[in-house]
């Protein structure tokens, strides 16, 4: 009776690994296949140039300065 579900958890762990193996070939094929061959990545040219561009962040609002009062001071 253990038999099938032992066979059935196996077969589930087998294709949950080939299905991430897939996956991962996928995304990463390309870099995978490059580095198995001694070829850099950086070296290639990429396939999108670079768009440069200027950012000025907003100035933000100066602070005030908060003076004490008496009854900060005597709490602190």
């Amino acid at each position: 009776m253990l038999g099938p579900f032992a066979t059935l958890a196996f077969l589930t762990v087998l294709w949950l690994a080939a299905k991430w193996m897939l996956d991962l070939a996928d995304d990463d094929g390309g870099r995978i296949a490059s580095a198995l061959a001694g070829r850099s990545m950086l070296a290639m040219p990429p396939e999108v140039r670079p768009v440069s561009g200027r950012f000025q962040p907003r100035a933000a609002p100066a602070r005030r300065p908060t003076h004490a009062r008496p009854e900060w001071r005597a709490a602190a």
